[in-house]
C-alpha cells in the first residue's frame, strides 16, 4: 500500500500527459486533413514508437538509433502540444505541416522495423558466438595436457571444470544426450549443473561426466 501512495502522484501525472499529448497529436492530425478513424491512430502511432524506443535504451542495446527515434517522437509530441496552444491557426494549417503528417506513418513504420529486427539480429549474433568460444576451451586443455607432467600450471587447470553441453558431452562419452540431461537433472542428480551463457542453457564439467559414465558408457544412439 505505501508502495502505490507513492507512485499515486507519477501515475496522475503520467496518465494527464499521455491524455492532453494523444488530443493535441489528434487535433493537428485532423487539421492537416486527416478525418475519422486516421486521425486517431496517428497519436496511438506516435506513442508507441516512443514506448518502442525507451525500453531499445533501457535494455541497453543500441542506444544511438534509440536514441534519435525517442527524440523524434518526442519532439513531435511536443510540436503537437505547442502547436494546439494558439501559436498556430489551425482553421488554415501551412503546407508544410501538411506534409509532415502525410508522412509520419512512413517514417513511425521505419523507425518500429529498425529498433525491432535490430535487437533480434544482435540477439542471434550472441547466441552463435558463444558455442564457438566453449568449445575452443576444452580442445586447448587436452592438447596441454600430454605436456604438462612436471610442472605446476597444468596442475591448476586441471583442477579448473571443463564446461560444455549436454549434447558435446554425451557426443564425447558416446551416449544419448537425454542420459546426460537426466544425470544432471533428476531427483538425486550425479552430475553437477552449471550456469550457461544464456538463462536457459546449462554446462556439465567433461571430467565429471568421464568419472560418472566410465562404467556405463554406451554407443551413440542408444
Amino acid at each position: 500500500m505505501r508502495t502505490l501512495k507513492r507512485l499515486d502522484p507519477i501515475l496522475i501525472q503520467a496518465v494527464i500527459a499521455a491524455a492532453l499529448s494523444f488530443a493535441h497529436i489528434h487535433d493537428i492530425a485532423e487539421a492537416a486533413g486527416q478525418t475519422g478513424w486516421k486521425a486517431w491512430a496517428y497519436p496511438v502511432s506516435v506513442d508507441l514508437l516512443m514506448v518502442m524506443a525507451w525500453r531499445r535504451m533501457r535494455a541497453g542495446e543500441g542506444r544511438l538509433g534509440a536514441w534519435i527515434w525517442f527524440l523524434l517522437s518526442l519532439a513531435t509530441s511536443l510540436g503537437a502540444n505547442v502547436a494546439t496552444s494558439g501559436v498556430m491557426d489551425l482553421a488554415d494549417p501551412p503546407v508544410w505541416l501538411r506534409v509532415l503528417v502525410a508522412g509520419w506513418p512512413a517514417v513511425a513504420f521505419l523507425g518500429g522495423s529498425l529498433l525491432v529486427h535490430t535487437a533480434k539480429a544482435e540477439d542471434v549474433d550472441g547466441e552463435h558466438e558463444a558455442p564457438t568460444e566453449t568449445r575452443q576451451e576444452p580442445a586447448g586443455e587436452a592438447d596441454e595436457e600430454p605436456v604438462a607432467d612436471s610442472s605446476e600450471e597444468p596442475v591448476k587447470e586441471l583442477e579448473k571444470p571443463v564446461l560444455v553441453t549436454y549434447a558435446e558431452a554425451a557426443d564425447a562419452l558416446g551416449v544419448a544426450p537425454e542420459t546426460v540431461r537426466g544425470a544432471a537433472n533428476g531427483p538425486r542428480p550425479r552430475l553437477k549443473k552449471y550456469a550457461g551463457d544464456t538463462p536457459n542453457s546449462a554446462r556439465v564439467d567433461m571430467r565429471e561426466c568421464h568419472m560418472v559414465f566410465a562404467k556405463s558408457r554406451r554407443p551413440v544412439g542408444v
